[in-house]
């Protein structure tokens, strides 16, 4: 009795800590999705507002958002291509590191530049822009050499596994196309099977043992004359009898 209280004790710990488990998983989760769902609203609002300045207020200001805008753009871009790229091609995996890497300057940047979005010294900010262009320039030129080199990457390989199908499909094509003519079978006499009527190309005209006998091109014959009965004379004393004769009466001899 100990021994069934002990398992049952054991499985309901089991199945509560499987239960908490679970628990924690699903809140993590949904933790990780609203904290998405979060940074994808706080992104794009960020992204209509520095549109907004870029096109709205002149000065520092507005070019302070547009590198801001061109910025962020530009590694978002690269960031998504590249982890696409690597879902197929291992390789992409250092170019990912590199990236990374290159992130870390690129939010340095971004940082500086919100940071004297609010400077209220307009001068000294405008002191600063050629530097900052500069800065700017390079990640986002060192970003989409990254970008680019990733889909050309994938482009090849698109490009190479399309000529070895579209070559497979020639030979395929060829080959339904290449079919076998029957040769003309040989007679066992030595000539070849023809067509009815013939065992030329053309056909031959029929032997005389298949066909009747056409008459003669030299013109007609003349008919041997019908060889003449020969008449004997008939016996005087014979005479024809018919059925309706009566039969003679013997003569009475003296």
């Amino acid at each position: 009795m100990e021994t069934v209280l002990l398992i049952l004790t054991l499985l309901f710990v089991a199945f509560v800590a499987l239960g908490v488990y679970a628990g924690v998983k699903a809140v993590k989760a949904a933790k990780r999705g609203v904290d998405r769902t979060i940074t994808q609203a706080r992104r794009s609002v960020e992204d209509t507002t520095l549109r907004a300045k870029s096109l709205g207020q002149p000065g520092v200001v507005g070019e302070l958002a547009q590198l801001r805008l061109s910025l962020r753009t530009s590694m978002r871009a690269t960031q998504e291509a590249l982890r696409a790229g690597a879902a197929e091609d291992a390789s992409l995996s250092e170019s990912l590191g590199l990236f990374e890497r290159l992130s870390a300057h690129g939010r340095e940047l971004d940082d500086e530049l919100r940071r004297l979005e609010r400077e209220p010294d307009r001068a000294t900010v405008a002191s600063l822009m050629p530097r900052l262009r500069e800065r700017t320039e390079r990640i986002t030129h060192s970003a989409e050499s990254l970008r680019w080199a990733a889909r050309d990457r994938a482009r090849q390989f698109a490009d190479e596994d399309f000529d070895a199908l579209n070559a497979q499909i020639d030979v395929e094509a060829g080959a339904l196309r290449h079919w076998t003519v029957e040769q003309p079978q040989e007679r066992p006499g030595g000539r070849e099977a023809d067509g009815p009527g013939g065992s030329g190309p053309h056909g031959s005209w029929p032997d005389s043992s298949d066909a009747a006998p056409a008459q003669s091109w030299a013109g007609p014959t003349e008919e041997e004359p019908p060889q003449q009965q020969s008449i004997t004379a008939a016996d005087p004393g014979a005479r024809p009898t018919y059925p309706w004769q009566k039969s003679a009466k013997p003569e009475a001899t003296n």
